[in-house]
């Protein structure tokens, strides 16, 4: 067991059984899984980790280069699975981590059994014949803007991706969550998320798979989910009740009774 991996990525390690991973999305950290972990630690081993640069992670590990794609994030899930000498995991993923597992699993098919990506989007561009939901002048603003004002970015952006008025205390977390991330990492990390464009990948994907789409979501509408199901083999659309970006912390019951009987049912082969 590598140790040093562990301290790196704040590892923690809960219960026994088949392993199931739980990795955040931008601007997060492993604590936004705490209302749907523990439904699962009965009967698995769960893993919780943050990517270099997030949550409790040691941020002097962070290097421009490494994460200045999706790659140097989908190795951090390879080296954590590495470091426990764990394969045939199920992997859960918010948001960017539905392609950052993808892309690990791409490269090490055998460390994944399943992956259930939580709001993925493998292209949030809109380009010809495919609807990502941005423009690519919305990015463009959304970056100057966190090169200008970052903290009022990030009081703007919490609550319109949580998409949920009704509940001002998850705004104020998510926008919590993302001032507490180093501007630099956050805007490197924005950057590469949004103007990824993982497309190519889909077709190459042969581990089963569980799209979990929210309904009006404006950081992944349905039209991506959709997209996901027709291009991505061996993959499982389900459109949840729930709205907005952030069904693991706005619907966990949701969310886990989704999961649970995907994992249930027999994988798709």
């Amino acid at each position: 067991m590598n140790t040093s991996i562990l301290q790196r990525n704040n590892v923690r390690i809960l219960g026994e059984g088949p392993p199931i991973v739980f990795a955040h999305g931008f601007g997060c950290d492993q604590t936004m899984w705490r209302f749907v972990y523990p439904a699962f630690s009965k009967h698995y081993q769960v893993v919780l980790f943050d990517y270099v640069g997030a949550g409790g992670s040691d941020v002097t590990a962070y290097n421009l280069q490494r994460y200045s794609t999706l790659d140097g994030y989908a190795q951090d899930i390879l080296d954590v699975l590495e470091a426990l000498n764990l394969r045939e995991v199920v992997f859960v993923g918010h948001s960017v981590s539905g392609m950052t597992g993808m892309l690990a699993s791409l490269k090490r098919p055998d460390r994944f059994s399943r992956i259930i990506m939580v709001g993925p989007s493998p292209c949030y561009l809109n380009k010809p014949g495919y609807e990502g939901g941005f423009d690519d002048s919305d990015i463009t603003d959304l970056l100057e803007t966190m090169d200008a004002n970052y903290m009022g970015w990030a009081n703007y952006m919490g609550p319109a991706v949580m998409g949920r008025p009704d509940r001002p205390e998850l705004n104020e977390e998510l926008t919590n969550s993302f001032c507490s991330t180093d501007p630099v990492i956050a805007r490197q990390f924005a950057e590469i998320t949004f103007r990824s464009d993982n497309r190519a990948d889909l077709s190459r994907m042969n581990t089963p798979s569980l799209i979990l789409q929210c309904q009006s979501d404006i950081v992944a509408p349905l039209s991506v989910g959709e997209y996901l199901r027709d291009n991505m083999p061996l993959s499982t659309l389900r459109v949840m009740d729930a709205t907005g970006h952030c069904p693991h912390l706005s619907s966990p019951d949701e969310t886990i009774t989704l999961i649970q009987e995907y994992l249930r049912s027999p994988p798709i082969n």
